[in-house]
């Protein structure tokens, strides 16, 4: 069991390091490129040296990598990334109560090269007279820089805390707790949320000890509403600690099977999570021959994994339809995702991935997989992400099968490809958008499913599964 544990957590932790298929670049215009960006924008070959630290050099690096060729570089306005740079520059020096004088930035004009020769003036000018902040003040002003995106798949992969305390690949870290606003929603779009925030697993550590249980409703999160006025509040992000934060959250909670109105107080840490939770790919049989296969992300071997198991799942009987449990994954490899739907369709573009100008790719289906030929339904949810919307959108707009359970997520700008710093840091954003086959923008807006069926805290509590009993009900007609 040991082995077997072990092996899934190394195959977890793969998945979480996996960088999408790279793409081509759009081209900045001649007069507003710089000549560093040719040269910063290194693709990292092997392993990366130690990390040096974030100068503003580094910064100009970025910036100029950016523009040079992010999808939308080419046409965006600079200004805006200095501008986001030296807020977080100016919030820094007085959260850390050292204000200074100079730390005033002129108006820039839209050359791009002009402006960071005035922004890297007034950035020197600041940083001489605190050189102790000065490696927190570059961090601060790079994250801020790449935030200012506003892309869901662009990064800047830097220090880290390491992992905590007592960690193993694959563990949990954290309350313990998922809830119907996830993670990743709250990060990227959660003003998609609706009320009543409630539980909708416990996986272990502090929410299991206290006895938390799914469909108990999240009332308040130390001391603050989740929701005003329907709209979510920044108090949700608290249920999804990072490490090292590890101070404890106050839950207030309501259980409507019994009207019990409690407290309990969670201290993040680490937890062991349950196998089933771990594997990539799992399946059984359910009544009347359907075949459900769980998809928890878009590994480089997820596509053969969900065809063995189904080709398992086969022998000695009849198929009648397929479910596939999208819920919870968080995306992966495209090319697995084009492969998995493969197995549906033939001969078909699954999604387009475009540069600013209109000029786009295809993404053709694998026509050397073998079709299945078996009815599909596919469960979605708000945290259904990229390489799993890609599948998704291809399901619906080519007719493949009925999408059933709550829209996607809206986090696929495009696929990531990484860029190496000369302080040896990683920097990643698409170099091409992604459109739907019917080239429609899913990025922030999501797919929605031909069948919404959310889950209610109700069906929570009693473990009953709205929406795919609504995909055994399409299948079986």
């Amino acid at each position: 069991m040991t082995a077997i544990r072990t092996a899934i957590r190394t195959a977890t932790a793969g998945l979480a390091l996996l960088l999408a298929a790279a793409c081509t670049a759009p081209t900045a215009p001649r007069s507003q490129a710089s000549s560093a960006a040719s040269t910063v924008c290194a693709k990292p070959y092997g392993r990366l040296p130690a990390q040096t630290p974030t100068t503003i050099d580094v910064i100009e690096q970025a910036y100029f990598c950016i523009l040079g060729n992010y999808y939308s570089g080419a046409t965006m306005d600079a200004r805006s990334l200095l501008t986001a740079g030296f807020i977080a520059l100016t919030r820094e020096l007085n959260l850390s109560g050292r204000d200074v004088a100079e730390a005033t930035m002129s108006a820039l004009t839209g050359d791009r090269e002009d402006d960071w020769t005035a922004f890297e003036a007034v950035y020197r000018k600041v940083t001489a007279q605190v050189p102790d902040l000065s490696d927190k003040l570059a961090v601060v002003t790079l994250e801020a820089i790449v935030a200012s995106l506003g892309d869901n798949h662009a990064s800047w992969a830097h220090g880290g805390a390491g992992a905590p305390p007592g960690y193993y690949d694959g563990d949990g870290y954290g309350l313990g707790l998922q809830a119907s606003v996830y993670g990743a929603q709250v990060n990227g779009n959660p003003g998609a949320a609706l009320p009543p925030l409630f539980v909708t697993t416990v996986e272990g550590g502090a929410a299991q000890a206290a006895g938390v249980r799914p469909g108990d409703i999240i009332e308040s999160i130390d001391g603050s509403a989740p929701f005003i006025d329907g709209k979510p509040t920044p108090a949700i992000a608290a249920l999804y600690p990072q490490y090292p934060q590890v101070g404890p959250v106050k839950l207030r909670l309501l259980r409507q099977s019994t009207g019990r109105r409690w407290s309990v107080t969670l201290k993040p840490g680490v937890y062991e999570r349950d196998l089933a939770a771990l594997q990539g790919v799992t399946s059984k049989l359910l009544d009347g021959g359907i075949a459900y296969v769980r998809v928890r992300g878009f590994a480089p071997d997820a596509a053969d994994r969900v065809f063995k198991a189904i080709s398992r799942l086969r022998v000695g009987r009849t198929l009648t339809g397929i479910v596939l449990d999208l819920r919870g994954n968080g995306g992966g490899s495209p090319k697995e995702a084009i492969r998995l739907l493969s197995a549906f369709v033939h001969g078909k573009n699954t999604a387009y991935l475009c540069t600013v100008d209109a000029k786009c790719e295809a993404l053709r289906t694998d026509d050397t997989v073998e079709l299945l030929d078996l009815p599909l339904a596919v469960l979605t949810d708000r945290s259904c992400a990229s390489a799993c919307e890609h599948f998704s959108s291809a399901v619906k707009d080519l007719g493949v099968g009925k999408l059933v359970g709550a829209r996607t997520a809206g986090a696929i700008s495009g696929p990531s490809e990484p860029f190496k710093l000369t302080n040896n840091t990683m920097l990643a954003f698409p170099t091409r958008h992604h459109l739907g086959p019917n080239r429609e923008t899913l990025d922030r807006i999501g797919v929605p499913p031909d069948h919404y069926v959310p889950l209610t805290p109700k069906d929570a509590a009693a473990g009953r599964d709205p929406a795919l009993a609504k995909a055994l009900t399409l299948l079986h007609k």
